[in-house]
């Protein structure tokens, strides 16, 4: 007969195979990891990081003066938000839900 542990690990490991999916391992690396967004094209891409790099010289700078003022250089807040939201580890979150439960 299987003990209360084994069971509990067991299910840890079916658990951890359904849930955590955000950081894949580097060519079976356990100790690099890789996380992907999802963009439309090179253009989006582009934006965001040039957003991403706008707001660091903006928290830095505390003003924009540095930054070309011939082309619109609002900074797409919401892109960044998105993009930040993909690297949220959801899945992984719902499995921590699910390991508080396997103790008892």
């Amino acid at each position: 007969m299987e003990t209360n542990e084994t069971k509990n690990l067991n299910r840890l490991k079916e658990l951890t195979a359904l849930y955590f999916k955000t950081l894949k391992p580097v060519n079976n690396n356990q100790d690099d990891y890789v996380i992907q967004i999802k963009v439309g094209n090179y253009f989006e891409l582009g934006c965001i990081i040039t957003d991403l790099l706008k707001l660091c010289i903006l928290a830095l700078d505390h003003d924009m003066t540095n930054i070309d003022k011939k082309k619109n250089q609002a900074i797409n807040v919401s892109l960044i938000l998105e993009t930040v939201l993909q690297f949220f580890p959801l899945d992984e979150m719902e499995f921590l839900g699910y390991v508080g439960e396997v103790d008892g």
